[in-house]
């Protein structure tokens, strides 16, 4: 057995001695992974470059919650960006042909991993996660505090540092203040253990009681330098400014569930409504989580649920043929937002054929600013207004 394999063997004991009582119901065999492609096999293109401004968008489910950027690695990808070797270090993957890579600084610059959970965790859930670690040789130092933060809410920033939450505090009626403070992770990595493995990977492990309603996983360094077990090992290079990690074979286990007998999407009940009961042709429904880069057609991860969704839609419906519309809001030309709204629709077409929908099914258009729902004048209403739909053109 690998010696890192070993360490996460005694870890994963430990986790299931806080978690017997529950655990003894089901066998561990039949516990189900509740993150989408936790090893990141799955991936729209392979990865070309290393891009410190970049945006995680190749790799399916997984993205980066602020504007550090996480980077991604596989065998078929360019010689920055390769497996084994690559820009920033060199190891094999823990499973698979390809591994994620995050910055933790040992200054506030930070880089996370997010994902969404295959279903919301409900109140009492036990809860394991456990992924695998690898600093980079190339790293300045190491850090111990790797973690995972469970949240309700999809929660992004525009920063490039240590991820805080941010709330506001009213004073008065027009008096108000931003709170900032850090993340508790549920599971974190001790901090008295530096992550120093440059050669295996190291196990990440943990088990906790869900409060219910958790719907994402955020993977990363949650506390300030001085609070990361921060530590220089005489094995690094020291070229790469701060503790960077290779990130894989991620694993979200809920220990006292019965195990499922499939995925059940519900896609139904997804889309129909009391005014809408039924699919039929001409019927138009919003997308409502499909997400771009700013003024972009560049479809970002944070929409594969949705698309997942619209997948299995079609695969119930194999008859069906629909439509995929863009539309944006009134800022701008009317020719830029045609364009937009056009190249965001082709956007969503792309990527359901490259994951094997039958091009044939499928049509795309773009309408700019001339279908609005909602008034122009608001935030409100022109964020209702940048929208994809799709609409059924036969069953």
């Amino acid at each position: 057995m690998k010696r890192e394999g070993l360490f996460c063997c005694i870890m994963l004991l430990a986790a299931s001695l806080q978690s017997q009582q529950v655990d003894s119901v089901y066998d561990s065999a039949t516990h189900t992974n509740l993150v989408y492609n936790g090893s990141f096999e799955e991936y729209r293109s392979c990865p070309k470059r290393i891009d410190a401004v970049g945006v995680l968008s190749i790799v399916d489910c997984w993205y980066q919650p602020t504007r550090g950027s996480a980077d991604y690695y596989n065998v078929c990808g360019s010689k920055e960006c390769g497996v084994p070797v690559n820009k920033l270090g060199k190891q094999m993957p823990f499973d698979g042909d390809g591994y994620c890579g995050i910055y933790c600084s040992r200054n506030d610059y930070r880089e996370y991993l997010q994902t969404r959970l295959r279903r919301t965790l409900r109140k009492g859930d036990s809860i394991r996660l456990t992924f695998y670690a690898s600093l980079s040789e190339e790293s300045t130092g190491a850090v111990a505090t790797l973690g995972g933060l469970f949240t309700k809410e999809r929660i992004d920033d525009t920063v490039r540092s240590l991820f805080l939450h941010k709330e506001q505090e009213f004073l008065s009626e027009n008096v108000s203040q931003t709170i900032a403070t850090l993340y508790e992770p549920q599971v974190v990595n001790p901090v008295d253990r530096p992550i120093v493995n440059t050669q295996g990977w190291d196990c990440i492990t943990g088990v906790f009681v869900a409060q219910g309603g958790e719907q994402y996983i955020t993977l990363g360094n949650f506390y300030t330098a001085e609070r990361s077990g921060f530590t220089e090992p005489d094995t690094l290079t020291r070229l790469l400014p701060g503790a960077y990690y290779y990130i894989d074979n991620v694993k979200v286990e809920c220990l006292n569930c019965p195990p499922p007998e499939a995925d059940d999407l519900n896609v139904d009940s997804t889309y129909l409504t009391e005014e809408q009961p039924a699919f039929s042709v001409g019927s138009t429904f919003v997308l409502k989580e499909i997400f771009f880069e700013f003024d972009k057609s560049t479809l970002l991860q944070q929409s594969f649920f949705e698309l997942m969704k619209l997948m299995a839609l079609l695969d119930n419906y194999p008859n069906m043929c629909i439509q995929i519309s863009g539309h944006t809001d009134a800022k701008g030309s009317d020719s830029y937002n045609q364009r937009l709204s056009e190249n965001r629709a082709k956007a969503v077409v792309d990527y359901l054929v490259s994951k094997g929908v039958d091009g044939k099914r499928l049509q795309y258009k773009g309408y700019g600013k001339s279908m609005p729902l909602e008034t122009n004048d608001t935030e409100e209403g022109r964020a209702k207004n940048r929208r994809v739909e799709f609409k059924i053109i036969s069953m």
